[in-house]
């Protein structure tokens, strides 16, 4: 057949309308997209928001040409080798100049940007709402900077800040951006205590996470019940707090999520404290670290005073069959449920969660002297669990859990030992991909059908559909792979 050539039918998308797919991508997939044709890699660096960048000195000499290319950026992150030389001073002025609609910027390792050029960048970038740096070299009067010429920042997180290090007479004053602050996040910082004083004048705080800092923190969270009273998430990792600190949080009653990992000074009276009072919290995470400081005491208050709970992730604590019962029979709504490393945790205590978590629909054991016979028990408990892990549950066999899965039928998944099983569900389509993964495409199919398409005639609008249609499919297969476990990912679970 002699006629035309195939046309290309991309052509009749507007520069718009194929923005929106690259937007449904993923960044390998994007930079695939930009080398399809002219066309394409322009309509991809117009419309790219986020970029990430190799901060090596040498990126000084290419950003003029980046900066050209990518002129709606909103989300930069600069990242370099620590064993490299990093980008300076007049790349970050370079920067502030040429993105001045930057929202978001994360420094990993910019070792030789200074307080100077925090202040250019402060002073360029006054949109700015989510600053990230670790290992770096300012200090104090470069997070100055930014918390008075950024009024609009509301996330800040800070790591290993290298400026931080010396004397501790170093204080972030406070700055008006403090009003707006939501979230600050101070990790692995010799001279953490140095952001008290920010803290303390962040009314509007809702997340406060101290990860591997020095020093006693006690006294400040004592001063965030009095100052910070809608803090709603808390996050205390290797720090030394004690009961003394939880006594005081406990009267902050809109909290919702509390994260306890490896503070051996924390006992049963302080968890009890904050349960007694803090009753909508929905997640809590303690990592006892072995020291059996708290357990049933404090569980059974959690049971009791907290019925709103979604979420509970116990590591290195050892809960019996009392307390493991009362809260599966008073928190309704418990959803996500990991026991790790609880050497009290065996069959009695399964088959009590399986005959009480009616609402649980994710379940993790790891390290506990569980059996085939207590997995048995799941067979017909829990009707609303899809996915179980397992890992070092050495009484547990590939047998046992063959039958479970038999038992239970799809949709449900077993993870043992890093090693996936699933049976077959009948709601999976024809291409792979579960029903409700096809009715999302369908979903932002039909959002993009509703944009004004330019076109001669009905048929060619509708070769512009089917067209979408095709592209959305994928993109969407790529965004239904992240699950919604990350919170228990966080936990190493």
């Amino acid at each position: 057949m002699g006629g035309d050539p195939p046309r290309d039918r991309t052509l009749d998308l507007p520069d718009d309308c194929l923005a929106i797919v690259f937007h449904l991508l993923g960044a390998g997939d994007r930079k695939s997209c930009s080398l399809v044709c002219r066309r394409w890699l322009e309509v991809e660096a117009h419309s790219r928001r986020r970029l990430a960048l190799d901060a090596r000195s040498s990126l000084i000499e290419a950003l003029p040409s980046l900066i050209d290319r990518f002129d709606a950026v909103s989300s930069l992150s600069l990242r370099c080798d620590r064993r490299s030389d990093s980008i300076g001073d007049d790349a970050l002025e370079l920067i502030a100049r040429s993105w001045p609609s930057l929202t978001r910027i994360k420094l990993r390792a910019c070792r030789r940007v200074t307080d100077l050029g925090m202040d250019v960048l402060a002073d360029g970038c006054p949109s700015l709402r989510r600053l990230s740096c670790a290992s770096c070299s300012f200090g104090a009067a470069g997070l100055d900077a930014i918390l008075q010429g950024c009024p609009r920042l509301e996330d800040l997180s800070i790591k290993r800040l290298r400026g931080l290090s010396n004397p501790p007479h170093q204080v972030v004053r406070l700055a008006v951006a403090s009003s707006a602050l939501r979230s600050i996040c101070l990790k692995e910082l010799y001279n953490g205590q140095c952001f008290d004083p920010l803290i303390a004048g962040s009314p509007n705080l809702r997340i406060l996470k101290i990860i591997r800092c020095t020093g006693v923190w006690d006294s400040l969270l004592e001063v965030i019940a009095v100052k910070v009273p809608h803090i709603a998430e808390i996050h205390l990792e290797k720090i030394q707090v004690s009961d003394q600190g939880l006594f005081a949080l406990s009267s902050c009653l809109g909290l919702e999520v509390l994260r306890l990992v490896k503070t051996p000074e924390c006992t049963d009276a302080g968890v009890i404290a904050i349960a007694n009072k803090c009753r909508h919290l929905r997640k809590i995470h303690i990592d006892g670290w072995r020291m059996n400081r708290i357990g049933d005491y404090g569980l059974m208050a959690i049971a009791k005073g907290c019925p709103e709970l979604q979420e509970l992730v116990l590591i290195g604590v050892n809960p019996t069959v009392q307390s493991v019962e009362l809260i599966a029979s008073s928190c309704r709504d418990l959803e996500r449920l990991a026991l790790c490393g609880c050497e009290t945790i065996g069959d009695a205590e399964v088959a009590c969660i399986a005959t009480k978590c009616t609402a649980m629909r994710k379940l993790c054991i790891k390290g506990c002297p569980v059996t085939d016979c207590g997995l048995e028990a799941l067979a017909e408990g829990c009707p609303n669990l899809i996915k179980i892990k397992l890992k070092r549950c050495n009484g547990v066999t590939r047998e046992g859990l063959d039958w479970l899965l038999a038992a239970r039928g799809a949709p449900f998944v077993v993870i043992w030992d890093a090693i996936e099983l699933q049976e077959l569900d009948a709601s999976t389509s024809e291409n792979g991909m579960p029903e409700s993964v096809n009715e999302e495409a369908s979903s932002l199919t039909e959002q993009i059908m509703t944009l004004d398409l330019p076109s001669s005639s009905n048929d060619r609008s509708s070769l512009i559909k089917s067209r979408m249609r095709s592209i959305l499919a994928s993109a969407v297969r790529n965004l239904s792979s992240a699950g919604d476990d990350s919170h228990l990912r966080e936990a190493g679970v």
